[in-house]
């Protein structure tokens, strides 16, 4: 049995995903031309929670083992580079 129903958010761009306490499960990110860099944090300002680079013009499925990773003021997006768009799969 589920634990609670996962739901989604897309991002073209830096700041606040504005979700609140988040555990985030699984990440969907589509980069462009040049190396891509992820950085999020919790809330702005706080703690780097993930720090990831991606290879560029490809689409990367990114899956969080176990109970995921969880923000507890907000999913924050400080660094976004060479990246169109971010779907975060959080609960």
């Amino acid at each position: 049995m589920a634990n609670s129903d996962v739901k989604s958010k897309r991002m073209t761009g830096t700041g606040a995903a504005g979700l609140g306490r988040a555990r985030l499960r699984q990440l969907q990110v589509l980069t462009s031309a040049g190396a891509g860099r992820l950085t999020l944090t919790d809330g702005d300002g706080g703690a780097t929670v993930l720090d990831i680079d991606f290879l560029a013009s490809d689409s990367h499925s990114v899956n969080i083992p176990d109970d995921g990773m969880l923000f507890a003021s907000d999913i924050h997006v400080s660094v976004f580079t060479n990246i169109s768009a971010i779907t975060l799969f959080y609960s």
